[in-house]
């Protein structure tokens, strides 16, 4: 299984991005040990995992401490280790993607309306709100027909301030 996984962490108000090894990982806590030691004093560290162009999770840790995790898809635990790895432990789902992604925001206005995905998300949709990124956005571009993972990442890393630095990440 293929994966591209990118961390930010932003101190100061500036973003910096790096790749991050899931390898030799137990579990979650392992993933945020790691994702901690990148930078102690980050106010904010997010982790973007991508599988097999299919499903995204999203690892947040605010100083540290706060872990909050969003998956694309509940079928990622199921179908990988890598899943499994990041997933196991979450059980609640995302409430009804349908009436999150139902009413488009106002910034969407003239976009056609999205069908319900085959996607089952799971975890904390709103985790990037405070950062422009609401759940019924990210929900959203979780929906979008013919959007893979580095389309999500990329959009929402746009909206945040750390497009650049991923963009540069990947062509390195």
């Amino acid at each position: 299984m293929s994966y591209f996984a990118a961390a930010l962490v932003r101190g100061a108000g500036a973003w910096a991005a790096s790749e991050f090894s899931l390898a030799g990982l137990a579990d979650i806590e392992d993933v945020a040990d790691r994702l901690r030691d990148i930078d102690p004093d980050a106010d904010t560290a997010l982790l973007f995992v991508e599988s097999d162009d299919s499903y995204l999770v999203i690892v947040r840790l605010d100083e540290g401490e706060d872990l909050r995790v969003f998956g694309s898809d509940a079928a990622f635990a199921d179908e990988s280790r890598l899943g499994a790895l990041l997933l196991g432990e979450i059980e609640e789902p995302v409430l009804d993607i349908e009436e999150e992604t139902a009413a488009p925001a106002d910034d969407d206005a003239g976009q056609p309306p999205l069908t319900p995905p085959d996607a089952d998300p799971v975890g904390d949709a709103d985790l990037l709100a405070d950062l422009g990124v609401p759940s019924a956005r990210l929900l959203a571009l979780c929906a979008q027909e013919g959007m893979l993972p580095s389309d999500i990442t990329a959009e929402v890393c746009q909206a945040i301030g750390a497009g650049d630095e991923v963009e540069e990440l990947r062509e390195a």
